[in-house]
């Protein structure tokens, strides 16, 4: 095994520049950068983003522009390892707060990457996923896959606000992102329609035992439900244990989306778990609850409306702190990385 490699200094300019004129580069000479030993080489760094502080400067947004001259009002929350013009939470995943206001209407479009809404405060909201009306209640996962016309709305008071979670900064980078405007949705069905097709695990439609399987049968994860399971699940789970649940396709088991998969935890009051480390990179919104989170060695700390970045192979401690639990969802590439072929647990 090499241990030293050569380098553009070993070389002579005229050959460095006789490649470079053919955009050509000799690959030795950063090859540990791209194929380190170990684990990767990583730029993404742990982070917190304080949902406290950044409200304000959310509702200021709001009072500065105009839904119709912004037609998503979002700010993004950029890793500062990755750069800030990059928009990326993680390599793979980009992260906004979205806020909308009563009696506005975030027009309809649909696009390439793939996107889900995690509701952080507010009620009467909704998205409307080709033709489904799904109300947005806080700890509400609502799925706008790729190539799906989606819109939302606001029809009450005070304001609405979500972390969108979408797959954009790979389907950038493959120069396959793009766009479509439409008209404002009919809407077809009755409200929530894949709440009430799909309302308890185990059971599905019986016509879908024959029928060709959906590729999004449910749009919309309700909190209540979810927050109801974790709780129950709890008391199964022994001390240490993660209390984990997977937000997956009901026709299949698979996860929700291709590329991005989500899940939601609750951690026990007073409780610390550790995950085994993995290959890909994470999200963590707080639902509920205080604690801190230690991440390759670096100690965030965390309460309501906070959300922290993990970088791919980090090692990770959660803790919760008080008296209550906490309850956290994760949003991860774990996907990507199975159908690629290299997820991996340590």
């Amino acid at each position: 095994m090499s241990t030293q490699l050569g380098t553009m200094a070993d070389l002579p300019a005229q050959y460095v520049s006789d490649l470079a004129a053919m955009s050509v580069v000799p690959l030795w000479p950063s090859l540990r950068a791209v194929l380190p030993y170990g684990i990767p080489s990583r730029a993404t760094v742990p982070f917190a983003w304080r949902y406290a502080e950044i409200r304000d400067h959310l509702m200021r947004a709001g009072e500065l522009t105009p839904i119709e001259k912004a037609e998503r009002r979002v700010l993004v929350l950029s890793n500062p390892g990755l750069g800030l013009e990059r928009m990326m939470a993680t390599p793979s995943i980009y992260l906004g707060l979205q806020l909308i206001l009563p009696g506005e209407t975030a027009p309809n479009h649909k696009h390439s990457p793939s996107a889900v809404r995690f509701v952080v405060e507010g009620q009467s909201g909704f998205t409307s996923v080709d033709g489904e009306k799904c109300p947005m209640e806080k700890g509400d996962l609502i799925l706008t896959p790729s190539g799906l016309w989606h819109e939302h709305g606001h029809a009450g008071s005070g304001p609405v606000v979500w972390l969108d979670a979408l797959d954009l900064p790979l389907v950038y980078a493959l120069e396959a992102s793009y766009c479509i405007e439409g008209e404002p949705q009919t809407i077809r069905n009755a409200a929530d329609r894949s709440q009430t097709t799909y309302r308890r695990a185990g059971l599905v439609p019986y016509a879908s035992l024959k029928a060709r399987r959906d590729d999004y049968p449910l749009i919309r994860f309700p909190w209540r439900e979810v927050r109801q399971n974790l709780t129950d699940l709890s008391t199964a789970v022994g001390p240490g244990e993660a209390v984990h649940l997977a937000y997956v396709n009901p026709e299949t088991g698979e996860e929700c989306l291709p590329i991005l998969g989500f899940s939601a935890q609750m951690i026990r009051a007073g409780e610390e778990v550790a995950p085994r480390r993995r290959s890909a990179s994470s999200v963590l919104h707080v639902i509920e609850g205080r604690g801190e989170s230690e991440i390759d060695g670096v100690t965030l700390r965390w309460e309501e409306g906070d959300t922290i970045a993990i970088p791919t192979h980090a090692t990770v401690r959660h803790r919760a702190e008080g008296k209550a639990p906490a309850f956290v969802f994760h949003v991860d590439d774990a996907p990507l990385h199975r159908k690629l072929g290299f997820y991996e647990e340590f």
